[in-house]
């Protein structure tokens, strides 16, 4: 990125002309830079527009490194009500380029978000490390990154992109918790395209190597495409409205509201009964969940999971589903990895995860195996093992192999485990089944497709269906579609001690 052009360097106050001078030093920080021909909103400005209004307070907004600012805006303001830290990098000072002053400004920032507990929202447009800094804005970037490591285990950290996020400032947010990129304008790359032509040959442009379509859609590095910089401070703020402040602090309740009247009157025949017939899961949420905001993330990414926070009875919580709209619902790397990102996050934080299966196992074939699907499909387990938050899961329709397991299931630790009526839990599907088991009848058989059948219902009858594994005590119950939410409500009450959420409606 080209650098910007600086405003002058304000000469040393001289007797009654230090309030001028002052006053005239902290309007530079408001001034407009339009690099590429469109108009982007300065370092304060961008904290300013974040942050409830008039609460932004900047930290140390004189601090200079030689003739130039510190490249960076910090300072804390509040999200209704709630206290945030916020660091914005300033393109108009060596395009954002991160230095030593800079690093020392942003880590400042990271120290008082860590040991108050507040979340951190980094707004990045930057071009790198400063390269006349040399080792001195490498170890500085090392610094942030050992915070932002530090910072997983204490606070919500998230990294909006809406210019250039380039060599070692891209770290930083690939170690924060989410990520958010302006459409044609955020870019996230390693090396740009001058010197990736320059070392392979290919001609690439910025975004080829690093846009959000990428990102989002294909590498997962990113969480969330957004069309402007307004709607990506409007993604951030209702984020962090499901998040609490720190680790072990208290849930953000809101008063309950009923789930979409519409789509609880559609629940009990939402679901087909034959197990390939798609549907869409997000509508059976609708039946589910209170009806208000949510807020999906990596909705392109993995696309036959679903990740996202809503709320039941006013109280937050992260719910992973199967999505038989995209692929049946089936589990391969992508989903896995992002799934298992999702539940981590949850965990880490205290907040429920509420669990939809339909899923007819893990995508098999080469490509899958190469890609590495039983390590990222392990990561899965792990974060379902690891996560002390309440988990509740409620099978919909089918939970064959693996996929069974993967979903939360009771062996992992869910608190409570309930399925409708009409599903399936097996090793396989019935189909996949007999065709092993009864190899050799089906082969003799005068009417093969007539006797798969009957295997099937046989199989179904005595191995698939829900009742057995609710004898056995490894789910809770067999339930009705529109038992679901007060299951899942009167459950939450319990493990969350929490007894008045009916006062909060």
């Amino acid at each position: 990125m080209a650098q910007l052009e600086t405003p002058p360097v304000a000469a040393a106050p001289v007797g009654n002309d230090h309030r001028e001078a002052l006053e005239q030093r902290r309007r530079d920080r408001f001034a407009r830079v339009e690099p590429r021909g469109r108009r982007v909103f300065t370092a304060r400005e961008r904290a300013e527009m974040f942050v409830d209004a008039g609460s932004f307070v900047e930290m140390t907004p004189l601090r200079k490194a030689g003739a130039t600012g510190s490249g960076v805006v910090t300072g804390w303001g509040t999200l209704e009500g709630r206290p945030v830290v916020v660091a914005s990098h300033d393109a108009a000072v060596a395009s954002g380029a991160i230095g030593a002053v800079m690093a020392e400004s942003i880590m400042r920032a990271q120290r008082l978000a860590i040991d108050k507990g507040y979340p951190i929202v980094y707004i990045n447009d930057s071009g790198g490390a400063q390269i006349n800094d040399g080792i001195f804005a490498l170890h500085g970037c090392g610094g942030i990154f050992a915070l932002n490591v530090e910072a997983q285990g204490r606070i919500p950290q998230l990294s909006l992109i809406l210019g250039p996020c380039a060599g070692a400032a891209a770290y930083s947010p690939a170690l924060t918790d989410w990520t958010i990129m302006v459409k044609d304008q955020g870019q996230m790359f390693l090396t740009g395209p001058d010197i990736v032509k320059a070392a392979t040959g290919e001609v690439v442009s910025a975004e080829d190597i690093g846009g959000s379509a990428l990102h989002t859609a294909t590498s997962g590095v990113a969480h969330l495409e957004v069309d402007s910089e307004e709607e990506a401070f409007a993604a951030a703020r209702l984020l962090l409205g499901f998040v609490p402040a720190h680790v072990g602090a208290p849930a953000v309740l809101q008063p309950s509201r009923p789930a979409d009247a519409v789509a609880v009157e559609e629940l009990p025949g939402l679901v087909p009964d034959k197990s390939s017939v798609v549907f869409d899961m997000q509508r059976l949420l609708d039946g589910v969940l209170d009806a208000g905001p949510r807020l999906e993330l990596m909705p392109t990414h993995g696309t036959s999971i679903l990740t996202l926070f809503g709320r039941l009875e006013g109280r937050p919580v992260g719910v992973v589903a199967n999505q038989p709209a995209s692929r049946g619902g089936i589990l391969d790397s992508k989903s896995s990895v992002k799934a298992a990102r999702f539940v981590d996050f949850c965990g880490r934080f205290g907040i429920p995860v509420l669990t939809f299966v339909d899923v007819p196992g893990f995508l098999p074939g080469t490509v899958e195996e190469g890609r590495g699907v039983i390590t990222h499909g392990a990561k899965l387990l792990k974060a379902y093992i690891e996560t002390k938050a309440p988990k509740l899961t409620v099978i919909v329709r089918k939970a064959y192999g693996g996929a069974y397991i993967a979903m939360g299931a009771r062996s992992l630790g869910a608190d409570f485990t309930w399925a409708w009526s009409g599903s399936e839990i097996a090793v396989m599907g019935p189909g996949g089944a007999v065709t092993l088991l009864h190899k050799r009848a089906l082969r003799d058989a005068e009417d093969p497709i007539a006797l798969r059948d009957d295997l099937a219902a046989e199989y179904r009858e005595n191995v698939a269906r829900p009742y057995l594994a609710a004898e056995a005590g490894i789910v809770d119950d067999v339930i009705l579609p529109e038992e679901t939410r007060g299951r899942m409500a009167d459950a939450l009450r319990m493990l969350t001690h929490d007894h008045h959420a009916d006062a909060r409606g």
